[in-house]
């Protein structure tokens, strides 16, 4: 079964990769990065990648947002997240195409080899695998009253973040890599999704960080 991993830290990357290897897998290629990993995946057309969710450069979601575009340009390409958190609405939008070749492990709890290289080898066949936290959260969030931000993506609840903190667009921006047009479309997103109309009497950014404070 071949492999591609991303993977921020070096001595988790390479010692990683040389496990799967004594464990038989073909470990195709090892990245750091979520543009890299989706350089090497059109390469190797891998049957799982591992990937990081919290990739350079701004160590936020880039691994996520690679491992969704992995799901939908590579539908024959299985993705395994690592995560040192457990965040339902990663989660979430991991399952939007499916659970079909899909996982989420806590890397705390990577530490049996037999177990990873099965979770790697139902995931890279079509299978999914997802820690028991993970699970447990699901399944709490299924059955709490909904949450007012659930829709929101994970750049989202980024940006939502940084808003709260006083931050304008332009540092946003800068704090997230992105471009200011990018973080004006998320906030139009964001309000829309809180269905927080435009009013003159209301401030639309209080609002919003109103909700996310109270959630």
């Amino acid at each position: 079964m071949r492999v591609v991993i991303a993977e921020d830290s070096t001595l988790l990357r390479e010692g990683l990769a040389r496990l799967l290897v004594e464990a038989g897998f073909d470990v195709a290629a090892t990245v750091e990065d979520g543009e890299a990993l989706l350089a090497e995946v059109a390469r190797h057309r891998p049957d799982v990648a591992v990937v990081d969710i919290r990739l350079p450069p701004t160590r936020t979601d880039e691994g996520l947002r690679a491992a969704r575009e992995i799901r939908r340009g590579h539908p024959g390409t299985g993705v395994l997240v690592l995560s040192q958190y457990v965040r339902v609405s990663y989660t979430v939008e991991l399952l939007d195409a499916g659970a079909e070749g899909v996982g989420y492990l806590l890397k705390d709890r990577v530490t049996d080899l037999e177990e990873f290289a099965a979770a790697l080898r139902r995931v890279g066949s079509g299978g999914s695998a997802f820690d028991p936290l993970v699970i447990d959260q699901l399944v709490r969030r299924r059955a709490a009253p909904q949450d007012p931000l659930r829709d929101l993506t994970a750049r989202e609840r980024d940006v939502l973040a940084l808003m709260a903190e006083g931050r304008t667009n332009q540092a946003i921006a800068a704090r997230l890599a992105i471009a200011e047009r990018t973080v004006e479309k998320h906030c139009t997103n964001i309000f829309a999704k809180l269905a927080i109309p435009a009013r003159p009497d209301d401030h639309r950014r209080v609002l919003a960080v109103l909700r996310y404070l109270n959630a």
